[in-house]
């Protein structure tokens, strides 16, 4: 029986990225069926309502084996609905929340080659969303952390290390000023350091590690970088800066049964229709849910498909250096898909 994936459209740049992907995922001879639903602030201003998902994409994802998330954007309002990455982060437990950051050939490399994984927190935090009033002076916001869901990311991140014969897990904090709540969130790292020999436990701060991935970003090559939901956001699209654009950077929210895969960045409205954007994080992102669907080939054929292409750097967009359009740099993924599928 064929695998089902919901596929959110997004907002702004998001439904061409999102047709660039299936084109992609099409090229390689996927047997996934892909099932196309709305959600975002382009629904949710016509429709209103207290989610921006409506009901028929939530039936859509429970009757899926995994979803895709174009770009979406969220309202900065007082009192709109959370985001749909967020909505769906915590509704099905997606508490491993990854980034792979690794150097592409032919392309700007700031600071040098670099090749590590973060690994983000992905149902709690400060994006529990809890904030409260107190006066008109005085407003708080609430920081969420569980032994349970600090547990469970850590347990992943070592487990990730293992899998890609990485030698280190560094964990991110500030328990010397958040002493209960990263004080915890260390504990279950330290608990689940003892269960992985051979694999090191590094520990910075929150600060310093922002310091030191200017200053050396290569200390951290075959690592896996573990934090907090927010701190993890900040660190890792500052890392996304060390490979030269976030254009370039796929992700994926991992729970026990469960798992959403999307492009790190926005959806940059003011692109919408343009034919501009770098396709590559959608279209990676979209292979890495075609891998965990069990499509390896198909996945395999798509990465170094787009891995040609970059390298080449004949069609590459703007933020590559190159002219290309977005439909003539997918086309050329397209191309090179084939070939690799004969």
């Amino acid at each position: 029986m064929a695998k089902k994936a919901a596929v959110i459209n997004g907002d702004g740049v998001g439904p061409e990225l999102v047709d660039a992907m299936i084109k992609v995922a099409d090229a390689a001879n996927t047997g996934v069926e892909f099932i196309r639903c709305d959600a975002g602030a382009t629904w949710w201003e016509k429709h209103g309502g207290n989610s921006l998902i409506p009901d028929e994409t939530w039936n859509a994802l429970e009757n899926s084996d995994a979803c895709f998330k174009g770009p979406t954007t969220t309202p900065g309002v007082v009192g709109a609905p959370r985001s749909v990455a967020v909505s769906i982060r915590q509704k099905y437990n997606l508490y491993a929340n990854v980034r792979p950051i690794k150097t592409f050939p032919n392309t700007p490399r700031p600071l040098g080659d670099v090749d590590f994984v973060c690994v983000r927190e992905g149902t709690e935090g400060l994006y529990i969303g809890e904030e409260v009033k107190l006066t008109d002076d005085v407003s708080i916001a609430i920081r969420k952390i569980t032994r349970t869901s600090s547990s469970k990311v850590a347990r992943y991140a070592f487990q990730e290390a293992k899998r890609r014969n990485f030698d280190t897990v560094v964990a991110i904090h500030k328990s010397n000023i958040l002493r209960r709540t990263c004080g915890l969130f260390l504990e279950e790292v330290e608990k689940a350091g003892k269960e992985y020999e051979g694999i090191e436990l590094w520990e910075y701060h929150i600060d310093n590690i922002a310091q030191q991935l200017i200053k050396n970003p290569q200390l951290f090559n075959n690592k896996v970088l573990l934090s907090t939901n927010l701190f993890m956001d900040v660190i890792s699209e500052e890392c996304s800066a060390l490979v030269g654009s976030i254009g370039l950077i796929y992700s994926a929210n991992i729970g026990d049964n469960y798992a959403m895969f999307e492009p790190a960045h926005g959806s940059v409205p003011k692109y919408a229709g343009q034919d501009k954007v770098n396709p590559v994080a959608t279209v990676l992102a979209g292979a890495w849910m075609l891998d965990y669907l069990g499509e390896k080939e198909q996945s395999k054929a798509i990465f170094n498909a787009t891995e040609k292409v970059i390298s080449e750097g004949k069609y590459v967009t703007y933020d590559l250096g190159g002219n290309a359009k977005m439909s003539q740099m997918t086309d050329a993924i397209v191309k090179y898909v084939e070939a690799e599928m004969k």
